[in-house]
């Protein structure tokens, strides 16, 4: 496995683009959902997942979409698997993301991001996959990825579409175990990022 600077990376920092696309927006729609898009990220690297299926964020039954380099493609169908893959993500401690350059863009009813991403993967679930890692380890896998995600006319999320789209930038590498955050560790760094939800009324209805 290759090597690799863990310091550069900042979890308080995932969000940075999101924040630079919110600033720069005005249409109150887009800003509303640009904060829930916001909020759900800030949620999720923080194993806050069940805030996540709060009716206000997310329709009752979300669908989410994946097409890996590894995995291959699969889904996520209703709140139970969403769900599932939360908790577990949560309870080992995969629920941590770091995000580079990345782009993002919003529309009526979706937010499109584009960008590297960073999460820490077991290594036990990587050597089931086929891939040469150290079962006792945690890893960061490293992929470039681009994710689509609708939104319903009440800016509630539909569901994630996220694809895994160049084989040269897949990479794994080993962490330190001094170098590993878990999942209570970020949510204590990420609490201050994370926002209530303006109200929203009819005003912010798709024109």
């Amino acid at each position: 496995m290759a090597e690799f600077d863990f310091k550069k990376l900042d979890i308080t920092k995932q969000n940075v683009a999101v924040e630079k696309t919110l600033a720069a927006t005005v249409n109150p729609r887009h800003r509303y959902m640009l904060q829930a898009y916001l909020r759900h990220r800030y949620l999720e690297s923080a194993g806050r997942w069940e805030e996540i299926l709060d009716p206000a964020l997310t329709v009752e039954h979300p669908y989410y979409r994946f097409n890996m380099i590894t995995q291959g493609k699969f889904v996520l169908n209703g709140r139970d698997e969403v769900s599932a893959v939360y908790g577990h993500w949560t309870a080992t401690n995969q629920s941590v993301f770091y995000v580079e350059d990345e782009t993002v863009a919003v529309g009526d009813h979706m937010i499109v991001s584009r960008g590297i991403g960073y999460q820490q993967t077991l290594g036990s679930e990587l050597a089931a996959m086929g891939i040469d890692a150290d079962p006792e380890a945690m890893y960061l896998t490293k992929s470039q990825i681009m994710m689509l995600w609708p939104y319903d006319d009440q800016c509630r999320l539909i569901g994630e579409d996220v694809w895994e789209y160049d084989d040269a930038e897949k990479a794994h590498y080993k962490l330190d175990p001094a170098d590993v955050l878990t999942a209570e560790q970020a949510g204590v760094l990420l609490a201050p990022f994370i926002k209530p939800l303006p109200p929203f009324d009819d005003s912010l209805l798709p024109q």
